[in-house]
């Protein structure tokens, strides 16, 4: 199953628990693959609560379906304070914020770019990267994270992992 059809497979039944789908990452791996699905609500954003009844049912209806072979973990997690941005439209919606990204294709003999999100104008993406804008298709963006202004939200950064992550995890065969 693509990941476009995992997304729709997904999103409805997330939609019905009144959550939004951010995304899905999967890393494969020979010991023990990891599916992690990203919800949050954006008036009230996420608790623990929302990501166990999120976990239950993803885990329901990928027991009926089952998308994805061999044995795997399912996360259930809010995007956390370094969110990831899977969609044009995530970025539209953080312009102005700081921007980490890495590229699958190098452009101007690099592939890691951080800064802030300028404009969005389709699926060209214009970040601001040594004080020059930087323009990237969105087909080439192989991982985008928000870059958390920890001084201003009062909070010194976390030794490990991702702040505000959390929620779900259930280990399936």
């Amino acid at each position: 199953m693509t990941h476009e059809e995992l997304n729709a497979l997904l999103a409805p039944v997330i939609a019905d628990l009144g959550l939004e789908l951010v995304g899905i990452e999967f890393s494969p791996s020979q010991g023990g693959s990891v599916l992690r699905v990203f919800i949050d609500e954006p008036e009230r954003g996420i608790t623990i609560d929302d990501c166990e009844r999120a976990s239950r049912e993803i885990s329901a209806l990928l027991d009926v379906n089952d998308p994805v072979a061999g044995h795997y973990t399912l996360e259930v997690s809010s995007p956390g304070l370094e969110r990831p941005l899977f969609t044009p439209e995530h970025f539209a919606r953080f312009i102005g914020a700081e921007v980490k990204l890495t590229l699958n294709l190098p452009l101007a003999g690099r592939r890691r770019f951080q800064g802030p999100i300028r404009a969005v104008e389709g699926d060209r993406i214009t970040l601001e990267q040594d004080g020059a804008p930087v323009d990237v298709v969105h087909a080439n963006v192989a991982k985008a994270h928000l870059v958390p202004d920890y001084a201003a939200l009062g909070l010194a950064p976390a030794a490990s992992g991702r702040p505000g992550s959390g929620g779900g995890r259930k280990t399936r065969h």
